[in-house]
């Protein structure tokens, strides 16, 4: 890896949370070959073996002035989350890395019917798609130095107005939502809603959390959530059953046409949101624009419920008391 600059201006790196598979291998292959840059990119991701892999055909692919590696990172353990942050930001410190650019948070799971916990003690949805990010991005915030961009994946899942018939999110206190506590909607919740519900509530807590951040970013120094749309062919549905997983992996992406025609247009392929997630993390377009939300390349408007900014004070709270719990605390907290 070289971090030297080329006519098109110095190099600079982008953090890509899960980049190993799904839409944040599409956008880590859409960085690495596009004109712009040079750009590095650092795939983030607990599974060192695929990680790797992931690197080796980035690399053959990548544009000659870009570079690409990996890094481990482990969402579900706030010391692992520290580790990575505390040696990201010595690599950037010393030169080892090119300026820190865009921090993609990507990564994220889906529960199946049952709870499962971080090693902290928290609900598995909640910890790694909130909390984990959470953390990452308040450790690197002295790395953002404008220009810099944050990128936050949620869905649109978080609002019930795009999906009719799916499971809404059930908000409750912050603490409950770690705990696994949801709302009373989901009191009767059947084995699929049970984790549907889940991965929307910690939708709409990126959703909060990316709006809360905007506000406090520095000048130059940007914030937007991403709806990537409904993705098929990704992993996300790897914590369900075997008739799920099967469904999702092989017989979804073989009727995307009829699925487009009658359950909804947005419906993507992995290079297309992954293209667009790169477009939003390094294009010079979106360059300035902060706070909002996207679809695709398109600035929309997110739920009713997500524009509670005084839920979303109290989530940043809440969240900053939550990712510094000792092991011992998170464990009370769990009811451990």
């Amino acid at each position: 890896m070289s971090s030297s600059s080329t006519g098109r201006g110095p190099a600079r790196t982008v953090v890509i949370t899960g980049g190993n598979s799904g839409i944040g291998l599409g956008c880590a292959a859409a960085v690495l070959g596009s004109r712009d840059g040079p750009w590095h990119v650092v795939i983030a991701s607990r599974d060192a073996s695929r990680s790797r892999a992931a690197v080796d055909r980035l690399a053959r692919a990548a544009g000659a002035a870009h570079t690409v590696e990996a890094m481990s990172l482990d969402l579900a353990s706030l010391a692992s989350v520290r580790t990575f942050a505390a040696e990201l930001t010595d690599r950037l410190t010393s030169g080892g890395l090119p300026p820190l650019y865009a921090l993609v948070c990507n990564a994220g799971v889906q529960a199946g019917t049952t709870v499962t916990r971080t090693a902290d003690g928290f609900e598995s949805t909640f910890g790694i798609n909130h909390l984990g990010h959470f953390l990452l991005v308040n450790e690197l915030l002295p790395a953002l130095k404008a220009p810099a961009r944050v990128v936050v994946v949620a869905s649109g899942t978080h609002d019930p107005a795009e999906t009719a018939g799916l499971p809404a999110p059930a908000w409750t206190g912050v603490p409950a939502l770690a705990r696994g506590d949801l709302g009373p909607s989901a009191a009767s919740d059947g084995p699929f809603a049970f984790g549907q519900r889940r991965y929307a509530t910690s939708k709409l807590a990126n959703v909060y959390f990316t709006y809360a951040l905007a506000r406090r970013l520095p000048d130059g120094v940007t914030a937007n959530a991403y709806d990537p749309g409904l993705v098929l062919g990704t992993s996300l549905q790897r914590n369900h059953s075997a008739p799920v997983r099967f469904a999702a992996t092989y017989v979804l992406p073989r009727v995307r046409p009829l699925l487009r025609r009658f359950l909804t247009d947005k419906i993507y392929t992995i290079e297309e949101s992954g293209g667009a997630l790169a477009w939003l993390a390094t294009s010079p377009e979106p360059a300035g624009i902060t706070g909002k939300y996207f679809h695709q390349r398109e600035a929309i408007p997110s739920s009713d419920e997500s524009y509670d900014t005084a839920r979303a004070e109290e989530l940043w709270d809440d969240s900053v008391k939550l990712t510094a719990l000792s092991g011992s605390a998170a464990s009370e907290l769990a009811g451990e």
